[in-house]
């Protein structure tokens, strides 16, 4: 029990630095874009950083799959923080020489090690917690803190910007890339000295398997369903943050817009900090199909009122400035709501790894390797609903984001139950 919990504490701490890396690069594009401003593709250019973050699983998802049953699962989260802190560093290094392509390689980087941490921490809890349920609640746990980091991260990043211009670089955020390296830095000694057991998921060595994940018909819908909900998730927020951020499009005044953007995009992921929170309570008592369709209908339903609504009309809210403390701010309402989707998206992640992994025994590592390549949606997706923000308007992009809610139900009500049970296992 022992050896178990101080696993699970490590696994947690992992989940709080993937968000961490993750969402700097969504903040950090809006730099980037200003920096392209007159171009018309300036809000797909702003979002290519979180593209190159998430192509990096397309590269390493299968082989971190396999760096699990070969060299460990410490040892693989070793890796993954290496790599997230030589990330970080090439950023660093791109504000100091103000090079955008050696920006977007500490992106891929970065994205590389974030593949490794999420290739081990999501099967780690799965299995520890002895699956279903119990394991679905503790991937909960720790989407738990994985979303306090991510509510932090946009904030902290939006308020140091503060007003956008095309002179601003990414040096003017060096703190935040600091404290990112040193945390990896600490997070790195303590794998080295932390003694963690593998799980019994993979296949006994030597054992020739006939079959695979992609055997598994809901496994298979799954992987594609992760695909549009990393994309769906990550685009809502980071939608909110070039919408917010242009005044012309949003009405909030030039001076504060890049703050209140950061702050609302921080919200959203706060609102995903709550919803993971309350569904690690409910966790073992509703199944992972019951809380998606849920929270996938709810998606549905904001997401149509905010495009629906788009710019007309506006909600006072209050806002966190650096210096100045809280503020009153008029937003537009359909911002308010694709907050709210925060709550919808919370619990989703470990619910569709849940159902697409359950019943697969001792294909479980590699199936998780798949699952990560499959994150790349989460640079594809955005990059698509930014691209038709620069030609039909931002609320026109949030197509994107619906569809992915649409898919994800589908999946829940009709393609997650397993109907490969004779595969052995």
């Amino acid at each position: 029990m022992k050896k178990n919990t101080v696993a699970i504490i490590t696994m947690m701490f992992l989940f709080a630095m993937i968000s961490f890396v993750t969402n700097l690069a969504a903040p950090i594009g809006v730099i980037w874009k200003n920096s392209f401003i007159g171009s018309p593709n300036a809000n797909a250019i702003g979002m290519i950083g979180n593209a190159m973050v998430f192509l990096a699983y397309l590269f390493m998802g299968i082989p971190s799959g396999k760096m699990l049953a070969k060299i460990g699962y410490k040892n693989t989260a070793m890796f993954g923080v290496a790599a997230c802190f030589m990330g970080v560093l090439l950023q660093w290094l791109s504000g100091m020489a103000g090079g955008f392509v050696m920006y977007l390689c500490g992106a891929f980087v970065s994205g590389l090690g974030v593949c490794m941490l999420n290739t081990v921490v999501n099967p780690m809890l799965v299995l520890i917690g002895g699956g279903g349920n119990r394991g679905n609640q503790l991937n909960l746990i720790g989407g738990t803190l994985n979303s306090l980091t991510a509510t932090l991260t946009p904030m902290l990043v939006g308020a140091m910007i503060g007003l956008v211009t095309v002179d601003t670089k990414i040096a003017d955020v060096n703190i935040v890339l600091y404290i990112a390296m040193a945390v990896l830095l600490a997070a790195f000694l303590v794998l080295m000295f932390t003694s963690i057991e593998d799980p019994e998921s993979a296949a006994v060595k030597g054992e020739k398997q006939f079959d695979s994940p992609w055997s598994f018909r809901h496994f298979v819908l799954g992987a594609i369903t992760i695909f549009f909900y990393v994309g769906t998730e990550v685009g809502i927020p980071g939608g909110l943050i070039f919408f917010l951020s242009d005044s012309t499009a949003s009405g909030l005044d030039p001076e504060v817009a890049t703050s209140v953007a950061g702050f609302v995009a921080g919200t959203y992921w706060f609102m995903m900090l709550v919803g993971r929170f309350l569904s690690g309570f409910i966790a073992n008592r509703f199944s992972s199909r019951q809380i998606s369709v849920v929270l996938m209908t709810c998606g549905v339903v904001l997401v149509s009122l905010a495009m629906f609504l788009g710019t007309r009309g506006a909600m006072s809210s209050m806002i966190l400035f650096t210096g100045s403390g809280f503020e009153s701010v008029n937003l537009p309402v359909a911002a308010i709501l694709l907050v709210f989707c925060g709550l919808c998206t919370s619990a989703l992640w470990s619910c569709i790894f849940s159902m697409a992994t359950a019943g697969l025994g001792k294909y479980t590592a590699a199936a998780s390797g798949i699952f990560m390549t499959m994150v790349v949606g989460g640079g594809v997706l955005p990059l698509l609903q930014n691209a038709i923000s620069d030609q039909f308007g931002y609320m026109a992009g949030y197509m994107v984001p619906l569809f992915g809610f649409v898919l994800m139900l589908c999946y829940a009500i009709f393609g997650s139950r397993n109907v490969n049970k004779d595969i052995e296992v």
